[in-house]
């Protein structure tokens, strides 16, 4: 082939890539230079190649679908259970450290309220241990026994209501104008003392026992065992004063929840308490003794 034919024939190719779509003209300049193949042998055949992964692929593709072994779901289960147990410790610790906040007085009067219990505790056990010790020793057990017998009823009566008691204690006064106090504010007053050691409790002229119940009534009063009272609500507690007032004034009691309520509370210690309101003794319906 001549050198002005071969001329020819490039120029025409180069004008058909032009005019063919860019989809079409590789395949036509493909074609055209298979064609061309036996004339021109400087152009190597192209080489079809597969399409390269990305790193993120290969990653993919490693992942899933996922290859588990025994072994591998063995430790999976094992690392689920520990991490269980570990979550399980860490909400216990954060529960038991609900003190942490607490202010160094605060956590101080804490500690002195249950050394005061642990010290009553260990006071009565002394008392019992006494008691049994006479009763064994004494040389007339019967009259001692009787003695026992009477001391105990009376201490029985105190806490029944059946009989009057005086002794050191606290009288508490909640003023009340606007009516914002209610039966569960005045009940969280009494388990609080209860629970600071009061052995004896009046709620105005109503003698609180064990099975003393709570009630709203109308008229911005409240009613105690079936009787309707009104402010002034004033507490006469028989125990230890400094035991009792400290349990009213913990951060977020009895005395900062009245306040908030706009209600005026004061606290007066004093070495005689009366409590004079008495209850009449009931005969249980069912329980009996179990002693022979």
């Amino acid at each position: 082939m001549s050198e002005d034919e071969n001329k020819n024939k490039n120029n025409e190719q180069h004008r058909l890539r032009k005019e063919l779509p860019d989809e079409v003209a590789p395949e036509a300049a493909d074609g055209a230079g298979h064609a061309d193949g036996a004339d021109d042998a400087e152009t190597p055949a192209a080489e079809t190649k597969k399409p390269s992964l990305t790193g993120r692929q290969r990653l993919a593709k490693g992942l899933w679908p996922p290859r588990v072994s025994r072994a591998q779901l063995i430790v999976a289960v094992l690392l689920f259970v520990l991490g269980l147990g570990l979550a399980i410790q860490v909400r216990s610790n954060s529960d038991s450290s609900a003190l942490r906040g607490a202010r160094q007085e605060d956590l101080v009067r804490i500690l002195d309220e249950l050394d005061d219990r642990t010290q009553r505790l260990g006071d009565e056990k002394q008392r019992l241990e006494g008691q049994r010790t006479e009763l064994e020793n004494s040389s007339d057990q019967a009259e001692e026994a009787r003695k026992q017998t009477v001391e105990r009823e009376r201490q029985l009566g105190i806490l029944a209501g059946t009989v009057a008691a005086q002794g050191p204690g606290i009288t508490l006064t909640i003023t009340d104008k606007k009516g914002a106090v209610q039966a569960d504010m005045l009940l969280d007053a009494i388990q609080e003392l209860r629970a600071a050691g009061a052995e004896a409790i009046q709620v105005n002229d109503v003698r609180v026992v064990a099975d003393t119940y709570l009630t709203d009534a109308s008229g911005g009063k409240v009613s105690v065992d079936g009787h309707k009272i009104g402010e002034p609500f004033v507490f006469k507690v028989i125990g230890k004063p400094q035991d009792l007032e400290p349990a009213l004034n913990i951060p977020g009691g009895v005395v900062q929840t009245l306040e908030k309520e706009q209600a005026t509370v004061t606290v007066t210690q004093a070495q005689k308490i009366v409590v004079d309101a008495l209850r009449p003794a009931k005969r249980p319906d069912y329980a009996q003794s179990s002693s022979q």
